[in-house]
């Protein structure tokens, strides 16, 4: 980058140049974020990579990798690096080590209460696993913990109740994680904090550090992933840094085990007032020090939210306009004081130094780092490009980003098909063996009837394509650990952008693939209210593993030579109507301006087989439950539907089946004794047959579509009841496939034609991947949006997979 007189921008750094931030521009949420993740004067940017359609922009500062759009880029200042130094010679505050006088009270119980707290990706989860024994989901992305997590365990004589919170970049305004954390530490007042800091990006993480600093909370530091730091040759004196900041700091290697034990007995010591701690204030400078001192003055003043609120936390976070903070000290009564206070204060700095309060208390608490960790850290003087991040060289250029984000779809495919086929032949043996031996040691019955048909039926029908699903979590869970996930969101952005999505909405869209419910929850991690709704009303459009077992049953039946293909091509068409409809819901629902795009890029890291295999063994725990759960209740009240029949006859009179066609009584489903005329099942698929007849639907396709509303793989044990034979059962994947190839219309103008063709067989397959969310998905979203927002995704993917079925079936029978 060449020296100009003319104000230049980070977005016009071509790539591998390095430029100094000099100014933020811009208003809101977007100056708040950038700052917090480290864009302030002084910081070092170089630019790594544009995404494949040239929007966003990865850069490198603070040791870590991060990217930006460019209209973002736009309003950050920048300066050479050479011209910077030459005009900064000094521009570090020292650190005030005022010892605060207010003691903490001492718990004098058995149970100490320990929250986890840190960025994004910085291992707090896997500390978790590790110390608990529990396999809570480690992904190597932002945003996997959307809740707290709490497990108890013993450690000496104590029982530690240690709680997981979500990951965050800091506790101010920002995301419903940043308020969930500050709420927690605020009014649950955890007895010892965790502070998990990532030692391969000490500078960014620090910034969370300095909050906790301001809320005066015993903290102990956790550097996390010191290994990497060794690994660097980095030097880094983390015992005379504790001693600076006053906070115990203890190196683990969380992947593994390293520095558990050592860490949880400092929470003790610190517990128990055996460590020695000092607690310090960070200079923000003369003035805006004289301004907190100034607010802390009427804060203590006020009993009720100095007993409550530490008195610095209180005065930042007024200086900083923190408007959910300053909505919860005006619920306190006769609190008009320090609010009056306070913004005759921000008011008097923002004249004097003609820059937002928040900016002036951001770039102290950077400047506080800095001056603690140029004492402290030195790096390794031969600086090479960090090699966590060599794999972007391919996998996110330019020419072979989104090429090669398809391979890897496909190549997820090809495997749940071929790999999945060897175990999912041994379980249907299983099965059948099991269903024979049923059969030849009961007499005949309801009951043997009920657990062949009903259960063997039902519930052995959707078993056999558990390993096809654990594939399938085994590739997702990889694409996570190894942080391919977050660049899949980079690759994506501009298209996402231009539906009125965040780049990172592509994350829960994929985590859609595995299951809806998560993905739900996932949406927690998107910084705008916008973005999350927008994202849960297109999630149940990404077609997750509980359809899979259809897709399978269908492809293999009739798509033998392109199996892969044509999964691929539903994964995408519900790709490609979700972007068709969060556009039409932006118009319709949502016109605010967009959220920025600010998202980390972590190292890519060689997943541990402990992570993928607990994750998969979790997945394959929940799938089993499913089985014993609602599918085997759905599949019994299926049985029972079809085993039994209103008193009422169908037809007139006709008081038995031998009134009804012969065609009609074999599909009746009524007793083997016959006489009580058709059955509760056969009445429902005629109930509903015309609504799915412009669809080429059955009515046993009907049935099955209503079954599968409580959980989709039941469509599957559904078809294994209605399309049976007489007394046969297809509780095999092959036999099922044969008979839905060889099944013909026994009634009405079609009588003798095949009922499934490969155009039907694919436009039940594109009703199945949009109609109607499962039970648990609803709720879900219930949960996080409310109920309105719950019940128009039902209706609106419903009507949307009855259009694009009639389309594709109608239309595909005049071309072929």
């Amino acid at each position: 980058m060449t020296a100009t007189n003319e104000t230049q921008f980070l977005s016009d750094l071509a790539t591998n140049e390095t430029a100094v931030i000099t100014k933020i521009k811009g208003y809101g949420a977007f100056r708040k974020r950038i700052r917090e993740m480290g864009f302030v004067r002084g910081t070092t940017v170089k630019v790594i990579k544009k995404a494949p359609l040239q929007d966003p922009i990865e850069y490198e500062l603070m040791g870590y990798r991060m990217s930006l759009r460019t209209s973002e880029a736009q309003l950050i200042e920048i300066m050479n690096v050479d011209d910077f130094n030459a005009e900064n010679n000094h521009m570090y505050n020292d650190i005030s080590c005022t010892e605060d006088v207010k003691q903490l009270k001492k718990n004098t119980g058995k149970t100490i209460q320990v929250a986890l707290v840190g960025n994004p990706n910085c291992g707090k989860t896997s500390i978790f696993n590790q110390i608990t024994g529990k396999h809570e989901r480690v992904g190597n992305y932002s945003g996997v913990t959307v809740g707290a997590k709490t497990a108890h365990f013993n450690v000496q004589d104590y029982t530690i109740e240690l709680t997981d919170l979500p990951g965050t970049y800091s506790i101010s305004e920002y995301s419903p994680e940043e308020l969930f954390v500050r709420k927690h530490l605020s009014e649950e007042l955890p007895d010892v904090v965790i502070n998990v800091v990532d030692a391969s990006n000490l500078e960014r993480n620090l910034f969370l550090t300095t909050q906790l600093i301001d809320m005066n909370i015993r903290v102990i530091i956790a550097l996390n992933m010191y290994d990497e730091l060794q690994e660097k040759g980095d030097k880094f004196d983390y015992q005379l840094f504790s001693c600076m900041i006053g906070i115990p700091v203890v190196p683990t290697v969380a992947a593994k085990a390293k520095g558990i034990g050592t860490l949880f007995d400092k929470v003790i010591d610190v517990f128990e007032e055996t460590e020695t701690m000092r607690h310090i204030h960070i200079f923000y400078g003369e003035e805006l020090n004289a301004s907190i001192q100034r607010i802390k003055v009427a804060v203590k003043k006020h009993h009720e939210i100095n007993d409550s609120l530490h008195s610095q936390l209180v005065a930042i976070k007024l200086l900083g306009d923190d408007k959910q903070f300053i909505q919860h000290i005006q619920s306190f009564a006769n609190s008009g004081e320090i609010i009056d206070i306070a913004h005759e204060e921000s008011q008097r700095l923002e004249k004097t130094f003609n820059t937002k309060t928040e900016t002036l208390i951001t770039d102290a608490k950077y400047a506080f780092i800095r001056g603690a960790l140029k004492e402290t850290y030195t790096p390794a003087s031969a600086q090479q490009e960090p090699k966590g991040y060599k794999a972007d060289t391919i996998l996110t250029n330019k020419w072979l980003g989104i090429p090669l984000f398809l391979l890897f779809m496909w190549a997820m495919f090809q495997l749940t098909f071929s790999l999945g086929s060897y175990p999912m032949e041994w379980i249907e043996n299983g099965v059948a063996a099991l269903r024979l031996l049923t059969q030849q040691n009961m007499p005949e019955g309801m009951l043997r009837d009920l657990l062949v048909d009903g259960i063997i039926g039902g519930v052995g029908g959707v078993i056999v394509f558990l390993p096809n699903i654990l594939i399938l979590f085994f590739c997702i869970s990889l694409m996570e650990d190894t942080g391919y996930m977050a660049r899949a969101a980079f690759i994506m952005d501009k298209i996402m952008h231009a539906i009125g999505l965040h780049g990172k909405s592509f994350i829960p869209m994929l985590m859609g693939f595995g299951c809806n419910v998560p993905a739900v929850m996932a949406t927690r991690t998107l910084d705008g209210k916008k973005d999350r709704l927008l994202t849960i009303l297109i999630i149940p459009l990404m077609s997750c593993s509980a359809r899979l077992p259809v897709y399978v049953l269908f492809i293999s039946a009739f798509f033998v030579h392109y199996q892969s293909l044509i999964l691929l091509s539903l994964y995408l068409s519900g790709i490609l109507l979700a972007a068709l409809m969060a556009i039409m819901f932006k118009k319709l629902f949502f016109k605010k301006a967009d959220v920025p795009f600010v998202m980390e890029l972590p190292p890519y890291r060689i997943p541990t087989l402990r992570s993928i295999g607990s994750h998969t063994w979790n997945k394959s725990v929940q799938y089993l439950t499913k089985m014993g759960t609602i599918i085997l209740v759905a599949s019994v009240l299926l049985w029972a539907l079809g085993y039994f029949s209103p008193p009422t006859p169908l037809r007139g009179a006709c008081q038995s089946t031998e009134s009804l066609p012969k065609g009609e009584v074999e599909v009746a489903l009524s007793p083997p004794e016959g006489g009580r005329g058709a059955s509760y099942l056969y009445r429902l698929g005629h109930f509903i047959e015309p609504a799915i007849a412009p669809l080429g639907f059955d009515w046993r396709m009907g049935i099955s579509l209503v079954t599968g509303m409580f959980a989709k793989e039941i469509v599957v044990s559904s078809m294994g009841v209605l399309y049976r034979s007489g007394d046969e059962i297809e509780t095999s994947s092959h036999n099922l496939q044969a008979k839905l190839q060889q099944q013909r219309h026994e009634t009405g103008a079609r009588k003798g034609e095949k009922v499934f063709t490969p155009l039907l067989a694919y436009s039940f397959m594109l009703f199945i991947l949009l109609y109607f969310p499962c039970v648990a998905t609803l709720a879900a979203i219930r949960h996080e949006v409310g109920l309105r927002w719950a019940i128009f995704s039902a209706v609106y993917t419903t009507a949307l997979a009855w259009v694009v079925a009639y389309i594709v079936y109608n239309g595909g029978a005049i071309f072929l």
